[in-house]
């Protein structure tokens, strides 16, 4: 081991010399095979702190799909529906719990997730790495791997593929730095780990909170955590189906994260999976062609390309039928990094079948989003826990 890695180049080629280090001992990472990249390390290092701590937190394998240091998906190894197994591409495979978790967060925004960075919180297996092989994805971080996976892993991009193991031990200080244009600073990491005890403060007229609930809520709040803000993130079914990361205003935050949602269910439905699809045509194109076909406004000169994809015309869903089939989405968690400055969020939630809410509260307007809630059904939580993180 080594206590500095040199890299390429930083963010952009231009951007050399490169390197990470560590200041006392040795690096907690180990690179199997190629060479990863300055934004891929950035990518490691957060997503495995979130697979981490979401084995810790719910007992189950994890896995995060990662790109530009923010989750595209995120979730734990909960059985598959057969309907899932289909839109996620991987009804052809016997899948491990660690396996299904990596097809939860890499299926469900598979456009955002092309060219991924992967995070896996237990032992890699065969059967994980055979998933991994097929997709196209930059690099994967986990605790160790099994012989078979590692060799299997290391044969993908002609060798060129990132494997990198970390050492699940190590802790990092507890003071962080960094250095923005010269100047250095500094804080304390935030390391406060999810409890119980951040749901029971429920401020609705409805009170229940489920076991499943209670499990997506902590996917969410784990995610916001490793998000970058503003974020807001849409969960249901023991995993992340729509993350809006990064925007400056949260309504456009929860619209974007609800927008993915709804591509997520909206992939499921019946027409959409009976999609006539010409022989050959490989993954990334279908994933292509299915969100393109479910956009709303699709033009005539987008239509004509089909004929290059599908075997015969597909007819689209129209607006009564994409509503109705939206309207069967329920049970969701709606989780947000800071507080709901308005009611705007809410109600946008509410066209993506959000039951539960989960945010830290403290806002001015606090009582108009308790109202919306109410007057939704919804069950809202205030953890009092905001979750920025940059």
């Amino acid at each position: 081991m080594s206590s500095s890695l040199s890299l390429r180049y930083g963010c952009n080629p231009q951007q050399t010399p490169a390197r990470v280090f560590i200041k006392n001992g040795d690096l907690p990472i180990t690179v199997h095979s190629s060479s990863p990249g300055y934004i891929n390390l950035l990518d490691a290092l957060n997503s495995w702190q979130l697979v981490k701590e979401l084995k810790l937190t719910t007992g189950l394998p994890a896995a995060s799909s990662f790109k530009h240091v923010s989750p595209s998906g995120a979730a734990v190894g909960t059985p598959l529906s057969d309907v899932l197994k289909k839109i996620y591409f991987v009804d052809d495979l016997e899948l491990s719990p660690l396996a299904t978790a990596y097809a939860r967060a890499r299926g469900v925004d598979r456009m955002s997730s092309f060219g991924d960075w992967i995070a896996l919180s237990d032992t890699v297996d065969v059967s994980t790495a055979k998933l991994i092989s097929r997709e196209v994805s930059d690099g994967v971080i986990a605790p160790a791997y099994e012989p078979e996976a590692l060799n299997i892993l290391k044969e993908k991009k002609k060798g060129k593929y990132a494997v990198v193991q970390i050492d699940p031990a190590y802790e990092p200080e507890p003071i962080e730095t960094r250095d923005v244009y010269g100047i250095t600073f500094e804080q304390h990491r935030n390391d406060r780990i999810v409890s119980q005890a951040d749901f029971a403060n429920i401020v609705t007229k409805k009170k229940e909170l489920s076991e499943n609930a209670i499990r997506d809520m902590t996917i969410a709040w784990v995610t916001l955590k490793y998000t970058q803000s503003n974020s807001v993130c849409y969960a249901v079914d023991g995993q992340v189906i729509g993350v809006g990361a990064g925007q400056q205003s949260r309504v456009h935050c929860a619209r974007l994260a609800g927008a993915k949602a709804d591509m997520w269910r909206l992939r499921q439905h019946p027409h959409v999976l009976n999609l006539p699809f010409k022989t050959g045509i490989k993954r990334p194109d279908r994933d292509n062609a299915i969100d393109q076909f479910l956009q709303p406004d699709v033009t005539d000169a987008e239509k004509a390309n089909w004929k290059n994809i599908f075997s015969e015309s597909p007819h689209q869903l129209s607006a009564q039928e994409r509503r109705a089939w939206l309207d069967g989405m329920s049970d969701v968690v709606l989780g947000s990094d800071a507080f709901f400055p308005f009611r705007d969020s809410i109600d946008r939630a509410a066209k993506s079948g959000v039951r539960y809410v989960l945010q830290p509260g403290g806002s001015n307007r606090d009582e108009d989003v308790i109202a919306a809630c109410d007057e939704y059904g919804m069950t809202m939580v205030f953890s009092g826990v905001r979750l920025f993180h940059h």
